[in-house]
């Protein structure tokens, strides 16, 4: 019997993912998010403030990619909390209550589905940043290695956005909390300019901003190739979130 409900979870849970895969595909606003923004940001500002800040597009590559990569999964984990307030405003969840399914099994398929969502935007944004003339020193081993930190820190931040979307009244309200979340981690941190060129105060802010260690640790890893100790910091932080807001979520999302 226990090997049958296991079995009846995992199958409701895939069956969830890929309910909030299709939404995504036939959601421009969802897809906007995924595919077409880190390209965007990635062209902007390569193309944009690169004379200024490293002097040409390829001396300043080394610098952006890592930015704009952990941008791009910030903003991408960023859309669970606007599906999961989607659902509840429109009455899915309700209907989904009704189902002989695991009551859990939207919540965790939606985040199972965000592990796609943030590896989609993970290779969208590498991607165009190659094509743009970026060659990691480190090698292609090397590249998957910060792919998977920065992915597993984007889906622990998942769970907080997915909180938000728990408690907001609407969907606006959670785009709104999400993006001044997105914009204040990523335009504190030492994504897009070289920390010695900020204000005292400012550069405070940058050493104490989380994302500034993925940062760092994802250029070291890339134009390096090894193992900092602040990828160890990412780990454990991604640990120690997921630790406090996946219970936490999970009993606000069983009250509701």
């Amino acid at each position: 019997m226990l090997e049958t409900h296991k079995t009846s979870i995992f199958k409701s849970t895939l069956t969830m993912a890929y309910r909030n895969l299709l939404k995504t595909l036939h959601n421009p606003d969802k897809l906007l998010d995924v595919v077409i923004q880190p390209i965007l940001f990635m062209l902007l500002f390569g193309y944009l403030f690169s004379g200024a800040i490293a002097g040409n597009v390829h001396a300043y590559l080394p610098t952006l990619v890592p930015g704009i990569l952990m941008q791009s999964l910030i903003s991408a984990a960023t859309g669970s909390g606007t599906q999961i307030s989607d659902d509840f405003s429109t009455g899915i969840f309700n209907r989904l209550k009704t189902l002989p399914i695991p009551q859990v099994a939207p919540l965790a398929g939606q985040l199972l589905a965000d592990i796609l969502r943030l590896l989609i935007a993970a290779t969208v944004s590498l991607t165009t940043g190659y094509l743009m003339g970026w060659r990691p020193a480190a090698g292609l081993g090397w590249v998957i290695l910060v792919v998977i930190l920065d992915v597993f820190l984007g889906w622990a931040l998942s769970w907080i956005f997915v909180l938000y979307g728990l408690f907001a009244k609407s969907s606006t309200m959670v785009e709104s909390i999400s993006l001044m979340t997105m914009l204040l981690l990523v335009f504190l941190s030492n994504a897009f300019v070289p920390v010695k060129t900020l204000p005292p105060f400012m550069k405070i802010l940058v050493e104490l901003n989380p994302v500034s260690y993925v940062i760092n640790a994802s250029r070291t890893i890339l134009n390096a190739g090894f193992w900092p100790t602040s990828a160890w910091i990412v780990l454990g932080a991604g640990i120690v979130i997921i630790s406090i807001f996946a219970p936490l979520t999970v009993l606000v999302y069983k009250r509701k």
